[in-house]
């Protein structure tokens, strides 16, 4: 029969026999009616234990996969499988058909299959030996229970789970200088979703929005989507700039600022407080408003207060994360801005995907509410402290001539600037072949810029691999 089981894959056994089985159903490698052998040959031929089989068999038999005949065996069930129809004639031009071509946009490219790496300076990953799995798996059993169930099972619309908000309330947005009523706060998958919520409500063909320059690309790309005119916005030593009043009005001024005071991406710098009162005092004068993405959160050991804590008129829509705090695969985020704002990106999302789903949205709130996030966020902290001092440290010794910006007090990732005549492509591939796998930078700057950056992230590799791994890249370095 062809089945077979990887022993180096962390999945078990008996789940790894009934996924290749019914792959092999699926795709008509085991056909209808065939018999299978019997659980002692099958278990010999693999190489396993019996037990295994039979369970493989028996969980395959109540799916409906499988069939048990008196005196006879194991089958296949009876399941016509429908032949699969060749497209006839000459296939779609899609590129006629298509108005909108995202995968044009240059993404953040971070190596192929980076987790084989030894030495992953990727950024915005988990680190499993940090992350509290019994906690969360408690937590989700919790989830499971009947009164939840009743809960989250149904299909709300438009609602959000009330437990989470009140726990994000409570705990994530005083800590950020944040105080916020229910109604102010809406969950999204991630802070991206957020992004795409604002830029879609507030952006048109004749928006001009401010971006950072170097910043976040998806937000470049989403103000290129709503046909909007896009307006750099220069990083210094002390966050965005705010543009020159008398350029501004000639230009025609801003209809809307993407920011990321908190730790600006993606050269972690914390935007300086006399920035952050110009920010909102030119907003107020011109009429503009300003979204913070502040994708960092509380896993920024040196992070501020939130712009949005200052935010007296109401011109700042506030994009959280939990998600850098718990994995990225989680896709869970959070906006708060004011009430009627929320109500149109609210019935927005609904026509998108409704909600995010109920399910983890409990889970998360459990996991709030019992403190597990919060012991999380510590030891994330102290980790990231100590893995970007390790780095900070060795930078002179073992990376001569590449220029972290100034000042940057911490965060999850080190953006550096490559010494003159070296380019990032040439460092990476022979860092690769050391084992070492970090991000090229060319996505976040301008086009005359390319090449000339790197971004090590912190938020995955072991604290024990960082110094050897920083090693190994300056020895790279130096050969080029």
């Amino acid at each position: 029969m062809p089945i077979a089981i990887d022993r180096t894959r962390p999945e078990p056994l008996q789940k790894q026999l009934r996924q290749a089985m019914v792959s092999a159903i699926h795709d008509g490698r085991i056909q209808p009616g065939q018999q299978l052998p019997s659980s002692r040959v099958l278990a010999q031929g693999l190489g396993v234990g019996r037990n295994t089989v039979t369970a493989a068999y028996d969980e395959l038999i109540a799916r409906g996969y499988l069939q048990a005949r008196a005196r006879r065996g194991i089958f296949v069930a009876q399941k016509p499988v429908p032949p699969v129809k060749a497209i006839q004639g000459v296939s779609v031009d899609w590129a006629r058909h298509l108005r909108l071509r995202p995968s044009r946009f240059e993404d953040i490219r971070k190596p192929l299959a980076w987790q084989a790496y030894p030495f992953p300076f990727i950024n915005g990953q988990v680190d499993p030996a940090l992350f509290p799995l019994p906690a969360w798996r408690a937590c989700s059993r919790d989830m499971m229970g009947r009164a939840a169930l009743d809960w989250w099972a149904a299909d709300r619309a438009v609602e959000d789970d009330p437990m989470l908000i009140e726990e994000i309330r409570r705990q994530i947005l005083p800590q950020r200088g944040i105080f916020a009523r229910a109604e102010e706060i809406l969950i999204t998958l991630g802070a991206q979703e957020g992004l795409y919520l604002a830029a879609r409500l507030l952006a048109g063909p004749d928006s001009r929005i401010g971006v950072e320059r170097p910043g976040y690309p998806d937000a470049q790309f989403l103000v290129a989507m709503t046909g909007s005119t896009c307006v750099d916005l220069p990083v210094d030593n002390e966050g965005a700039r705010v543009p020159d009043a008398a350029c501004a009005r000639e230009a025609g001024g801003l209809d809307l600022a993407v920011l990321t005071p908190g730790a600006q991406c993606p050269t972690m710098i914390t935007m300086s407080a006399a920035r952050r009162t110009r920010w909102l005092e030119r907003a107020q004068k011109d009429d503009f408003l300003i979204v913070e993405d502040d994708y960092e959160g509380e896993v920024g050991f040196a992070s501020a207060r939130a712009l949005k804590a200052q935010d007296a008129a109401g011109r700042v829509i506030y994009l959280g994360t939990l998600s850098k705090v718990l994995a990225p695969g989680v896709r869970m985020g959070f906006m708060v801005a004011p009430a009627a704002f929320v109500r149109e990106a609210r019935w927005l999302r609904r026509i998108m995907h409704r909600s995010a789903p109920l399910n983890n949205q409990r889970t998360t709130a459990i996991f709030l509410a019992e403190g597990h996030y919060q012991t999380l966020v510590r030891r994330l902290r102290s980790a990231h402290a100590e893995r970007w001092h390790q780095v900070n440290a060795q930078l002179t010794r073992d990376l001569p001539g590449f220029l972290p910006p100034a000042p940057c007090h911490g965060g999850s990732s080190i953006w550096l600037e490559l010494p003159d005549g070296m380019a990032n492509t040439d460092l990476l591939q022979g860092a690769l072949a050391q084992g070492v796998a970090f991000e090229l930078g060319d996505a976040f700057t301008a086009p005359g810029n390319a090449g000339r950056f790197i971004r090590l992230g912190l938020s995955c590799i072991p604290t024990q691999s960082v110094g050897e791994g920083v090693r190994r890249l300056g020895q790279v370095a130096t050969r080029l």
